[in-house]
């Protein structure tokens, strides 16, 4: 069975589950495993342990260690593995994640843009992705309390060609074509720090001790965390990733950049009533609930199924410290334009996330020594598109093709760096992306009606 073959990680694991579970498949032991189930779900209480003698960690070696089982870690570990087949070599690539399972922390809107996925995995349809529902209809509203007014669809915000979908489903599709490559997952495991060698270069991570106990000791049931190293690591955890933020405090990764900011995304979706789904209409709209000084927005997006995903995305850094993005969102679904489509529909799931919304002024130093950061953990959201998963794609698949070309130049190196996947970012169309919208949300500063003026003439 693929990724069992190591001893030492095979101990590892003979500690948390039953002998009995290694018959089935790799992901299905993960699943199946009531203690991991229990971290994956619950995220148990870990506390650091670093002050106490634990014991030593038992380790595995990989070429490459991916933190993070989105868009762009999945991305890169299915380009790292065709990038293997076609040179007819083979690379062990192995996939953390925290979740309970792949997809299970994923969470967006979402309209996805599939210009990645078409480069990535050109035949896409034939292996059966769940693209379902192709954007039909845009419409744009400015909302007062009581009315909403349609304006023209900004032309950044037209959705020809892009696909209403759950990205929880589409991850866990994505990890299966990894899977079917060779790639290792192990869901369940979260990373909790950066392994470094003698010369100061990243060599990997470490995932998370199990069974500490509340008073931060070990209980009956401790099991000491793994070492994964790698010779090189890309670090794909999302926005403001743990990791993440102890690469660009250690290796100062900000200091070329502006200051990152953010915004919240609240999320619900709703079974509705069939007599009124759309299927494929997508809604933005601007103005209320938030006021003139608070940037955000709203959406609607009918999915398949009679779903209909709605939620509120709110820059944080709004100036009224009563200010509570919840109710707002809640004023949102009283508005006559969503109440009549909520009325007699149930809600089935929801959740919040943050979001990038620096831009490319905010775009950090992407390389380290042995590491790479890809994805929203370095921040290449498009935020007049309100996407980004086109963009965390399309960077972990850069970001795998100049692994790639490392390891074919030196096999015996120990650790990496992949100097030249900065300029890969910049030559891609990432960067155009990105760079026809970088003053959308600064000038926001100037207020709503400047802000809007100028994104009408810009997008």
């Amino acid at each position: 069975m693929l990724g069992f073959a190591n001893r030492g990680l095979k101990k590892f694991l003979s500690s948390t589950v039953t002998s009995s579970t290694f018959q089935s498949s790799r992901t299905s032991l993960f699943r199946q495993s009531n203690g991991l189930r229990a971290f994956g779900s619950s995220l148990s209480r870990f506390y650091s342990s670093e002050s106490q003698d634990l014991g030593e960690r038992e380790s595995d070696q990989f070429d490459v260690v991916i933190v993070g089982a989105g868009p762009s870690g999945l991305s890169a570990a299915i380009r790292l593995k065709q990038l293997a087949q076609q040179a007819n070599t083979d690379l062990r690539v192995c996939v953390v994640e925290k979740g309970a399972e792949v997809g299970s922390h994923i969470l967006s809107g979402a309209v996805i843009q599939p210009t990645a996925l078409n480069e990535l995995i050109p035949d896409w349809k034939e292996k059966g992705a769940p693209l379902n529902t192709p954007v039909t209809d845009d419409k744009f509203y400015v909302l007062t309390e009581n009315h909403s007014i349609r304006l023209p669809t900004p032309r950044f915000m037209h959705n020809e060609g892009n696909y209403i979908i759950s990205l929880g489903n589409f991850i866990k599709w994505m990890g299966q074509q990894a899977e079917e490559l060779g790639v290792e997952i192990y869901p369940g495991f979260a990373a909790s720090e950066v392994l470094y060698d003698e010369k100061g270069n990243v060599n990997g991570i470490a995932t998370s001790d199990m069974g500490i106990g509340k008073d931060g000791k070990p209980t009956s049931h401790f099991t000491r965390g793994m070492e994964l190293r790698a010779k090189c690591t890309l670090f794909a955890e999302g926005c403001r990733g743990s990791l993440t933020k102890q690469l660009m405090k250690k290796f100062d990764l900000n200091k070329n950049c502006e200051p990152q900011t953010y915004g919240l995304g609240i999320k619900e979706l709703w079974q509705i009533d069939p007599s009124k789904h759309k299927p494929g209409l997508a809604i933005h709209t601007v103005g209320f609930p938030l006021d003139m000084k608070t940037y955000g927005g709203t959406f609607a997006y009918h999915l398949e199924d009679n779903l209909m995903a709605i939620g509120l995305v709110i820059g944080l850094d709004y100036t009224n410290p009563y200010l509570n993005p919840y109710q707002e969102f809640q004023k949102f679904k009283l508005h006559p334009l969503l109440k009549p489509m909520l009325e007699g529909a149930t809600c089935l799931q929801y959740g919040a996330r943050t979001i990038n919304e620096g831009g490319l002024q905010s775009i950090p130093d992407l390389v380290v020594p042995g590491g790479a950061l890809v994805g929203c953990s370095a921040g290449f959201v498009n935020v007049p598109k309100i996407k980004g998963s086109h963009n965390a794609m399309k960077t972990g698949m850069l970001a795998a093709e100049s692994v790639f070309e490392e390891l074919q130049k030196d096999k015996d190196a120990s650790a990496i760096t992949i100097a030249s996947y900065p300029q890969k970012v910049r030559d891609s169309w990432v960067w155009k992306d990105l760079y026809e919208v970088r003053n959308y949300r600064p000038a926001f500063h100037w207020g709503f009606i400047p802000w809007f003026i100028f994104g009408a003439i810009e997008i």
